[in-house]
């Protein structure tokens, strides 16, 4: 009988050379287990998707309770199911007035490819603009907004008429235009490592789609649900968007993302075609049920109260001379070194410890710290020990 590692390695596509090959037995809380004992901290959430931590029991419950009555019924939109017209309810008691529409689909790139066809459909217009060093996802419509060539160039042709400009830089916020059906933007940018634009800036954004007619799209697939010590990250910036993206950390460990705007906008898929945008699996009824549970453990527990005072734990414990910089929006954080050499090589070790970190795709110096909102001031301070003794036995000064 082959292992699942042997399996994992000969039958399961690999998208790099050098997979972690950490294998996983069993997850709870914060923390994630080996077949052998093994016990590794979780530092990232399975990139930003453990908010409420790894088989929360109210999730768990939610999941079981939705088990016993139905899984999937009909493609999304046809049925009037509980769960998810519940969780759309709940999303849009979480917003400001108008953003009350809430179309659910199964990840953060198919939310991205629904806003952007939103876009288009409501404007009547083709141009998208995007920014620098964004990530939005990997499907081709959303990797065309990315902004970083070398994980486009072996795709292309890609999706025409996508502009770029220079993330937080005023004077280029010119090049939005009567053209430009939408503006998509990470109210945090993740993938670049952390990058938080000034309120300033993101507010001369907002007023520039406003003049032009453009639509203005955030992404909060990564930096929603909590992660930046609000419930969504635009809070602290004094913006509304027209259109919102989620995924990864609403649904509490299942797949699930949704775009969020008004009814007028979202109606536009109901005409000239009808059934402008069509998923499967979007809105599937565990996940919905997974995502309610989510969102209440959230305000319940007062976790998103909980995020500054951790992030300040972090960044008042890891100071280290090889530590260049720590950026941060909440739990969303970047821990900056010389290079990408030296970071693997704290990654390694720290994982050897027991201590799972990660880079960023786009900022490969910079080590991603965004754990379970959970966490607790004793797995803060145990986790950073680890990192830093990590960086003492792999850099000499």
């Amino acid at each position: 009988m082959l292992s699942a590692r042997q399996l994992f390695l000969q039958h399961q596509a690999q998208t790099t050379d050098f997979p972690l090959l950490l294998e996983i037995e069993r997850a709870e809380g914060v923390y994630m287990y080996g077949p052998n004992g093994e016990k590794y901290l979780d530092m990232i959430s399975g990139i930003g998707v453990s908010n409420v931590g790894h088989r929360h029991p109210k999730v768990l419950k939610a999941i079981t309770d939705q088990l016993d009555k139905y899984l999937h019924l009909m493609v999304y939109g046809e049925l009037v199911q509980a769960p998810p017209a519940q969780l759309a309810h709940a999303l849009a008691q979480t917003l400001p007035a108008g953003l009350d529409n809430v179309y659910f689909v199964s990840s953060g790139s198919e939310a991205v490819e629904g806003a952007c066809k939103l876009a288009k459909r409501f404007t009547g217009r083709t141009e998208l603009v995007a920014f620098d060093k964004a990530y939005h996802g990997s499907t081709q419509g959303a990797l065309s907004l990315n902004g970083s060539e070398s994980f486009k160039q072996s795709f292309r042709p890609l999706l025409p008429d996508v502009r770029h400009i220079r993330h937080n830089h005023e004077q280029e916020l010119a090049q939005i235009t009567t053209r430009t059906a939408a503006v998509i933007l990470e109210t945090v940018q993740g993938e670049a490592g952390v990058r938080v634009p000034s309120k300033t800036y993101l507010q001369k954004l907002r007023a520039r789609c406003t003049e032009v007619g453009a639509l203005l799209v955030l992404d909060e697939i990564q930096c929603g649900f909590g992660r930046t010590g609000t419930f969504w990250a635009f809070e602290q910036f004094g913006v509304v968007p027209d259109i919102l993206t989620c995924a990864k950390g609403m649904g509490g460990g299942m797949p699930i993302g949704a775009f969020i705007s008004r009814q007028e906008i979202m109606h536009s898929f109901k005409n000239d075609p009808m059934l402008g945008h069509i998923t499967t699996f979007g809105g599937h009824p565990v996940s919905c049920a997974a995502s309610l549970a989510t969102l209440q453990i959230l305000q319940e527990e007062n976790l998103i109260e909980q995020v500054a005072a951790k992030a300040a734990r972090f960044k008042e414990k890891l100071v280290h001379p090889a530590i260049k910089e720590i950026r941060n929006c909440g739990l969303m954080m970047a821990v900056e070194f010389d290079s990408f050499a030296v970071l693997k090589a704290v990654i390694d070790t720290a994982i050897l410890k027991g201590v799972l970190t990660d880079w960023f795709l786009f900022c490969d110096q910079s080590m991603r710290i965004a754990p379970p909102l959970t966490i607790t001031e004793a797995e803060i301070d145990h986790a950073c020990a680890v990192v830093l003794e990590a960086i003492e036995e792999n850099i000499r000064f």
